[in-house]
């Protein structure tokens, strides 16, 4: 099993066969000195016409077991999902999800290396990785996008400043400039472009919303928000309230999927910017998938919320219901 974060015509000649899993990641070349890859046996592969070049990584088997899926769960899907941001608090819980669905995805992210303890081996059919920064531009390239039907971006920072701050990481360089970068670099055959976004975005000078903009963040998810509803791409909005569960960013695949949002089942859906409270990021992450399918969503922003009591779960049906019923109130 392998984890691939490149398509079979980006590298067209055969890699060696061992007792071993690979991650093949494409790099600038200035991350391949030993020295910034601790504990990695590392082959370098023949560089590309772009100046990068593909590294094959090789660990032990035994040093990470296969997460178990449920057996039978989901018949494979024709969707290819690219989740960027999978490895944070809502991103990891719908690559769980993509994959117990059986559903091939791809993940953009700024250290490969954080997808082995969060997901394990995976076939390069089921699950590859990349590395890119949707801050620069120039991390995009369009090998990335090849064979993406849907895309779910689940990137975000701190409303205030913090450790997760630190390298430029702010809401005016994730909110606004990533997504920018990121619609400016999607291919116009996109199926569907899905963004995890926030509640009180269109009220950012009002109380109490004013206090949570203090760095800008509301206001920049805004202007994130009106580039995709700019773009023609075809897309969905999420805006999440204040988001319980997790994050589960210490959690294998196996523990993610048996995550749960404990009594706060119940799915509360709206528009135009009214709700107030807190969901589960078990419910968003939901909900991000089921909008991939559920046609009348295109084009649409739908507030979220989860409160106590018995909710959808999977159920593509109920799903519709709650998106249907927000259309009309």
């Amino acid at each position: 099993m392998a984890l691939n974060p490149c398509s079979s015509s980006v590298h067209p000649f055969s890699l060696p066969t061992e007792k071993a899993y690979k991650i093949y990641q494409i790099c600038p070349s200035s991350l391949l000195q030993p020295s910034n890859l601790p504990g990695f046996p590392c082959s370098v592969l023949p560089r590309f016409p772009n100046g990068r070049r593909l590294v094959a990584f090789s660990m032990k088997e035994e040093q990470t077991q296969p997460p178990v899926l449920e057996a039978g769960a989901c018949s494979p899907s024709s969707k290819t999902v690219l989740v960027v941001g999978g490895s944070g608090g809502v991103g990891q819980l719908v690559v769980a999800s993509l994959l117990a669905r059986n559903i091939k995805s791809r993940l953009l992210l700024r250290d490969p290396l954080k997808a082995i303890p969060l997901f394990g081996v995976q076939d390069k059919n089921k699950l590859e990785v990349w590395k890119a920064d949707t801050r620069n531009p120039s991390d995009l390239d369009p090998a990335i996008f090849e064979g993406v039907t849907h895309v779910i971006c689940c990137t975000g920072t701190t409303a205030f400043p913090s450790k997760r701050w630190d390298g430029d990481n702010t809401p005016e360089r994730v909110d606004w400039e990533g997504i920018r970068n990121l619609i400016l670099a999607l291919p116009s055959t996109l199926e569907r472009f899905v963004l995890v976004s926030s509640v009180g975005v269109t009220k950012f000078n009002e109380l109490p919303w004013s206090i949570m903009n203090l760095f800008g963040v509301l206001k920049f998810k805004k202007m994130g928000e009106d580039f995709v509803r700019n773009s023609g791409l075809p897309f969905t909005i999420i805006r999440a309230g204040r988001l319980t569960d997790g994050p589960y960013t210490s959690y294998d695949l196996n523990t993610l999927l048996q995550a749960t949002a404990g009594e706060r089942r119940a799915v509360v859906i709206g528009q135009g910017d009214k709700l107030v409270g807190e969901v589960s990021r078990l419910v968003v992450a939901e909900a991000c998938i089921q909008a991939l399918d559920i046609d009348f969503t295109q084009g649409q922003i739908y507030e979220i919320n989860s409160i106590e009591g018995e909710g959808p779960g999977s159920d593509p049906e109920k799903w519709k219901e709650l998106f249907k019923a927000a259309a009309v109130n």
